[in-house]
Order: structure tokens, then sequence, then C-alpha cells
């Protein structure tokens, strides 16, 4: 059963121009079923959307029905339902945005204190280190500190590293800051940190891998780095110029390694 004429031409003046097509399906208006399929159930007018001036046809329309209450292109409602989430509701973009809800309280509130800085160390109490009597232990019965702080404090993981450093420091945390130190200066004197820094200076030079060699010609020489160095070459080069009396007086072998460590021993 068709509708009466009236009612159709009212409809067909009330749609949009047949140049117009639906912005879902593509299909243009003109041409779009009036009717489901297989009924004569009337399909939904075409709806104009206000917010974009596109247009939905009915069969669209009568496939999803939230697109009579949203615009899929500006994802704006048109009606006042709860909306699925991600949508917004259509807004004029003229009207002012209301300004913050004041705070409570009329005073700003206090910025926190920085956090104290990680690992410094910079009030610990050094204690210049005597090996000859020094010993975690002791110096933990010294300062009143667990063994197990001062290990984790100056990254220590065993005990007998301990004569490998020179200084040790004992944590602020558990010895007030300020307080004096058992140990204040290095326990070797000046005359001693330089001759270790002269021996250490001719086993380089001379690439002498031997301690009681590198002392000797330090000894020798009166500890003067430059005279026993020259002493060193003047004994290397004797030892080139004269291979054989060299391997005699080592025994067995030859070379400089051989005969010098022969006549070392006997010294």
């Amino acid at each position: 059963m068709h509708p009466p004429p009236q009612q159709l031409k009212a409809s067909l003046q009330s749609m949009p121009a047949t140049g117009d097509a639906c912005c879902t399906c593509a299909v243009l208006l003109a041409t779009a079923p009036r009717y489901t399929s297989g009924s004569e159930k009337p399909l939904p007018e075409p709806r104009a959307l206000p917010c974009c001036n596109r247009t939905i046809c009915g069969s669209c329309l009568y496939t999803n029905a939230r697109f009579a209450l949203y615009c899929p292109y500006c994802q704006t409602s048109t009606a006042a339902t709860p909306l699925p989430s991600g949508l917004r509701t259509t807004r004029d973009k003229s009207s002012p945005v209301p300004p913050p809800r004041p705070s409570s309280s009329s005073s700003p509130t206090p910025s926190p204190p920085p956090p104290p800085l990680l690992g410094e160390k910079a009030d610990d109490t050094i204690h210049h280190l005597d090996h000859a009597t020094d010993t975690l232990t002791s110096l933990a019965l010294a300062y009143n500190v667990p063994p197990q702080v001062l290990r984790a404090h100056n990254n220590l993981p065993a005990d007998h590293l301990l004569p490998a450093r020179r200084t040790l420091r004992i944590p602020a945390s558990h010895y007030p800051s300020g307080s004096p130190s058992l140990s204040p200066h290095p326990v070797e004197s000046a005359d001693e940190i330089r001759r270790k820094a002269a021996l250490r200076r001719f086993m380089v030079a001379c690439k002498v891998a031997d301690y009681d060699v590198a002392t000797l010609y330090l000894e020798q020489a009166g500890h003067d780095l430059r005279a026993a160095v020259e002493s060193w070459e003047a004994d290397a080069a004797w030892e080139r110029a004269h291979p054989q009396e060299g391997a005699g007086l080592g025994g067995k072998g030859k070379g400089k390694g051989a005969s010098r460590g022969g006549w070392w021993k006997m010294l």
C-alpha cells in the first residue's frame, strides 16, 4: 500500500536537492530507497546535519539508529542523551570558556623542600690509614660504626683490600659531622712519599718489574731518580757489550734476564 499523493508530494518537497548524496553510504538522495526491503514500511526521512551541512539518507538512519543522535564526522551529539566513550556534545565555539574554580584556601601551598642529594659525602670524616696498625675492625670500634657500614660506604667488598687504600671515609650518618678524625693527616712523611714516587717512576722508565732491584738502584744513587736511571742504562749497555761475561755470572742461560737474575741473587 502506497502513501497518498499529497503525503508523497510533501515528503519530496522536504528532501534535499537531487545532487546531494548520503555522507555515509554515498548514494544519491534522489535515488535512495523510500521503503525497507521486503516490506512497505517507509524509511525515515533523510537527516540534514546542522554542524557540517551533510545529509544522512533514511536507509542509513534505519540501519544505524545512532545517526539520528550524533554526527559521525564531527563526533558531536545533538541530543541530551548519554554518549559512548570518546564523544563530546555540541557547544557553541563563541561561548567563553568558564573560569577555573578558585581554590578553597587563599594562601598558596608552599612547595616541598628538594630531596637531599643521594651519595653526598662532603661532610664525611676522613681517616688517613696507617696500614701497620689500622684494620677495618679496629676502625669500626674506634669510630663506633658497624663494619658493614664502613664497607658499603667506601665500596670495599673485602677487608683484605684495605691496604690498597690511603684514606677511609667515616659516614656522617654514624659519626657526627665535624667530629675530629683520629688520623687527620697522612701517616707517611713527605720524604717517604717522594721516595715511593721516585720508585714507581724508576720502575716505569726502566721497565723493571722487580721491586727489590728498583729499590737497590735508588738507594745506591741516594734516591736520585736521574742518577739511578743512568746507572741502570750503563749496566744494560755493559751487558749488551759483554754477553758472555754476563751469562757466566748468571750460571745458566744467556741474555740480560738470565744474567741479571743470577748475580742479583748473590748480593
